[in-house]
């Protein structure tokens, strides 16, 4: 028996005696009960009643490896390598990471039902409960090197925003450089990590984290402005479509970008800036710029007209803020 043949079964809510479960996984009834505390570690709320069994209140959404693959599109599905799909783990991208050093890794993907070290952008948590959002990585070689990677957090979040629109969501905006708003709350996150030579081959780990219904007892735990699918969509839209829709358009990017860099999507980048013409602020530790933003450069980089005139600004450790 394993733990995610257990899931599939109380993922739709309703009760299910000890002895029906041990019958259909083929254990004793003190190994189901076993099972039931680790699910607990897991933060799952397992409701146990005497006489009718356990259930899962509201049931989970997992995801479905072979509903995903299936939904594929055929192009894309040529462009994957391995494709991961975990229960629960630290996080998607150190997996990556750590495969990557090990055995290379162009196209493979890694997915997760819950992290439990989960990191955004400069160090931040990600908040990552269990089967409620979707959490995923995409390691991709670029053979042009690192020097040529800027502006692809910004292609990605293109990407996750085509992705969306698939699945009828019009709306998205996107935040310089890495996030995706919906009327200025953050939807979805992205994190790049590279590996590699500054001008020779290089592979980057995309990790995505994007909100479909996040538990309101969490909400206290994000220090942001957020939304998720669930507060747009008025009920959540099954996860698996959402990861099959957004890496149907992810793949795509990736190749585009490979060949061509950022500048081919610059117009379309400018159609969802959330800050274009819009008074800004950015941080740089202690120090910080005001101005008015005037959009992104051909490579990505951030422009905002100050009292010096239209400057340009790259990623790294900045931040930028919209300002009332």
């Amino acid at each position: 028996m394993t733990i995610r043949s257990l899931l599939s079964i109380l993922a739709d809510g309703q009760f299910h005696s000890g002895q029906e479960l041990g019958s259909e996984l083929k254990v004793s009834r003190s190994a189901i009960w076993k099972q039931m505390r680790k699910l607990e570690d897991f933060g799952i709320e397992v409701y146990s009643v005497k006489g009718r069994g356990y259930r899962v209140p509201g049931g989970l959404d997992l995801l479905d490896e072979t509903l995903f693959r299936d939904g594929l599109d055929a192009s894309v599905a040529a462009q994957l390598g391995e494709q991961r799909f975990e229960l629960s783990i630290p996080s998607t991208n150190l997996l990556a990471m750590q495969q990557l050093q090990q055995r290379g890794g162009h196209g493979r993907l890694y997915v997760a039902e819950q992290q439990t070290a989960g990191r955004g952008r400069r160090g931040r948590n990600w908040v990552s409960p269990f089967a409620r959002n979707l959490y995923f990585s995409l390691v991709w070689r670029f053979p042009q090197g690192a020097a040529s990677l800027e502006g692809l957090s910004l292609a990605v979040g293109l990407g996750l925003a085509r992705g969306l629109r698939r699945l009828g969501l019009e709306g998205a905006e996107l935040k310089w450089p890495n996030d995706l708003l919906w009327q200025g709350r953050k939807l979805a996150g992205i994190l790049l990590e590279m590996s590699g030579e500054a001008s020779g081959d290089c592979q980057v780990v995309t990790g995505v984290g994007l909100n479909i219904a996040m538990p309101d007892e969490l909400a206290a735990e994000i220090g942001q402005p957020w939304v998720d699918l669930r507060q747009i969509c008025g009920s959540a839209p099954p996860r698996t479509g959402v990861l099959t829709a957004l890496v149907n358009e992810l793949v795509p990017v990736m190749v585009a970008f490979s060949r061509e860099g950022f500048e081919p999507f610059r117009d379309e980048w400018h159609r969802l800036d959330a800050c274009r013409d819009q008074r800004v602020s950015l941080n740089f530790g202690i120090n910080a710029v005001e101005g008015v933003c005037r959009g992104v450069t051909e490579s990505g980089a951030l422009m905002v007209e100050t009292a010096a005139g239209v400057e340009s600004f790259h990623g790294g450790e900045v931040s930028l803020r919209r300002l009332s």
